[in-house]
């Protein structure tokens, strides 16, 4: 099924006319704290539950908004309402950098490493260590490159990256929760339909 999409200045220009918009930003907490559009909510991709999602929003039709750094794992993220059964799910063309290049507002927080460029990084290095190992220590080790280099063309093909999850999940990747005095902690999660300032 095709995925319905929106451009930043769409949704900008939808939210300015006072029409009730519910989107949520599927980025890691940290990547969210860096930078995010004011009326997100933060549901990292790895912990969405599609299906509880869909159940929440107790049927309502209205457009369910999708947004991530560059659009992928906004992809990924409609995909599994889809699987859910909920069709009405649209991706912000370009996620938060197109948001935010295009001079839309933004709160701006701690500066980050973004996860894409994580991946660059960790693929790198293993390839780099597989390499040097083959070529000093013993030449099985060239393996591991071949094993990283496979995993990035498997990554290419299903525009899914098994690594980039691994490391959504690390802990400098998440933000510690505040929990209010007196409020139970499960409170603090975003749910379908919370307010917009929910896990900001």
């Amino acid at each position: 099924m095709t995925i319905t999409t929106i451009s930043p200045k769409q949704l900008h220009d939808l939210v300015q006319t006072g029409t009730q918009v519910e989107l949520i930003d599927v980025r890691t907490p940290a990547e969210f704290r860096e930078v995010h559009v004011p009326f997100a909510q933060n549901v990292p991709l790895d912990q969405l539950d599609a299906a509880h999602w869909a159940k929440g929003r107790n049927g309502s039709t209205h457009p369910l908004y999708i947004i991530c750094r560059s659009g992928s794992r906004g992809k990924q993220a409609c995909d599994k309402f889809l699987s859910a059964g909920s069709a009405n799910v649209v991706n912000v063309e370009g996620g938060t950098l197109a948001w935010d290049q295009a001079g839309l507002p933004v709160v701006r927080g701690k500066k980050t490493i973004s996860l894409e460029r994580q991946v660059r990084i960790a693929a790198g290095s293993l390839v780099l260590v597989g390499s040097l190992l083959g070529a000093f220590v013993s030449p099985y080790w060239i393996g591991l490159a071949a094993f990283v280099g496979a995993g990035l063309v498997f990554a290419g093909i299903t525009d899914t990256c098994g690594m980039g999850m691994m490391l959504a999940r690390m802990p400098w990747n998440q933000v510690p929760k505040a929990v209010p005095t007196g409020t139970n902690a499960a409170t603090t999660s975003c749910e379908p339909g919370a307010s917009s300032k929910c896990c900001t």
